[in-house]
């Protein structure tokens, strides 16, 4: 694991004030606050004992969340998924390049990213794994288990060849 970055502190993204009523010349407000409660940054080389240290990071970071073992044994797939796809089709094992991992949680949602350096990729060109010619084939179902696993994955590729990044949400 290269540079680590953590943080815990409780940081506000955003505030919304708004006015519900008013007695006597008093104004009540509410003010809703979205918060980001804790953020971590790691950088992997491209081996595939990343897959485990990363899960290993997001293990830690879960726990500390206190997040159930139903709801991590989902992200635990999906985020082993990601980073192996970063590993061997992003990147290409090749160590020079890193595996971007951020983990960052709000009260709503637990947020990871895997970001690798390589050419980058569509998605939906990736064959459905659940159809009959792909059902006995050994590859190819990672993007299935991250949609069914997180309740949004999306990915963005940089037209520029920057690498692509997954972005996965697991509502809390």
């Amino acid at each position: 694991m290269l540079n680590p970055r953590s943080s815990v502190a409780f940081g506000v993204q955003k505030a919304e004030t708004h006015s519900i009523g008013s007695w006597n010349g008093l104004v009540f407000l509410v003010v809703t606050l979205e918060a980001t409660l804790g953020t971590t940054e790691l950088k992997f080389p491209s081996r595939i004992e990343a897959v485990g240290e990363a899960a290993a990071a997001v293990s830690e970071f879960m726990n500390r969340l206190g997040i159930s073992e139903d709801v991590a044994f989902g992200v635990d797939m999906a985020v082993r998924e990601a980073v192996t796809n970063a590993v061997v089709h992003g990147n290409k094992y090749d160590e020079a390049k890193v595996v971007e991992l951020k983990l960052r949680n709000t009260p709503a949602v637990f947020e990871i990213t895997v970001h690798d350096q390589g050419a980058g990729f569509n998605p939906n060109d990736v064959p459905d794994p659940t159809k009959d010619e792909n059902i006995m084939k050994t590859s190819g179902r990672g993007i299935f288990f991250m949609r069914n696993f997180m309740d949004e994955v999306d990915w963005v590729a940089d037209p520029k060849g920057g690498g692509t990044k997954v972005r996965m949400i697991k509502k809390l």
